[in-house]
């Protein structure tokens, strides 16, 4: 799934840089790849690392180990977001218009992700009596957990949340709009698909008494919320009428 992304995600960046006038070549968007996937991966690990710093502690060997399961989209987008400032410098692109020509590709990667995630049976529900709960097979880390139990499908409803902003972003790259409006709005339709998703996740990371993808959501909802509510960045000024 994640090589899939990779692949849809070159041209939906390559479409988008034309609709905003970047005209990013294949080569910058290549190289913009090369740095932002890899960041992106390294920080999705080293957060959930964090976050379970008692297992890893005892067990060091396990923090390369990312075949054994553990990234979390924050970490990733705080790796993909310093990947998309350094390739912001170095092809010589506003860091904002870059961004927003890259959001609506990790929206559908995140969607392609979370289709992985129910395959793998990973970043799986709580328990539930509901007519969709999946029984996952016992060797999965789902049917580990919660053996034999229908659990919510969590990561399928932040499929269908992803896909929806996916066709959101897409279809508001075509206005125009100031640099950042739709990274803004990206973070904040994230963190409202995500924060309801967290209270039925059976796997969540928790920041004391609290979720950390539920405080990390609302951060985002209030921070670019804001951004978007005062500066209204899809008003741009008309052009000025040539004498």
């Amino acid at each position: 799934m994640y090589v899939i992304s990779f692949i849809l995600g070159y041209f939906v960046v390559r479409a988008v840089s034309k609709r905003k006038g970047l005209s990013l070549k294949s080569e910058d968007i290549l190289d913009i790849f090369l740095v932002t996937i890899p960041l992106g991966i390294i920080f999705a690990r080293l957060y959930y690392v964090a976050f379970n710093w008692n297992f890893y502690r005892a067990h060091p060997w396990e923090i390369p180990a990312v075949w054994h399961g553990g990234l979390a989209i924050h970490g990733g987008l705080i790796g993909g977001a310093l990947g998309v400032f350094i390739g912001s410098r170095w092809k010589k692109v506003p860091f904002w218009a870059l961004a927003d020509v890259v959001v609506p590709a990790v929206a559908l990667g995140q969607t392609l992700g979370r289709i992985g995630n129910f395959l793998n049976g990973d970043a799986f529900g709580t328990p539930t009596s509901l007519p969709w709960g999946v029984v996952f097979p016992l060797d999965s880390p789902a049917g580990m957990t919660y053996p034999g139990q229908p659990l919510h499908p969590t990561m399928l409803y932040e499929a269908v949340g992803d896909f929806l902003i996916f066709l959101i972003l897409w279809r508001l790259s075509h206005r125009p709009a100031r640099p950042g409006f739709l990274s803004a709005l990206y973070f904040v339709l994230y963190g409202l698909v995500r924060f309801p998703c967290e209270f039925v996740r059976g796997d969540a990371l928790w920041l004391g008494p609290f979720r950390a993808a539920q405080v990390a959501s609302a951060l985002l909802i209030i921070g670019f919320g804001s951004w978007l509510v005062f500066s209204k960045p899809w008003r741009v000024a008309p052009k000025p009428k040539s004498k």
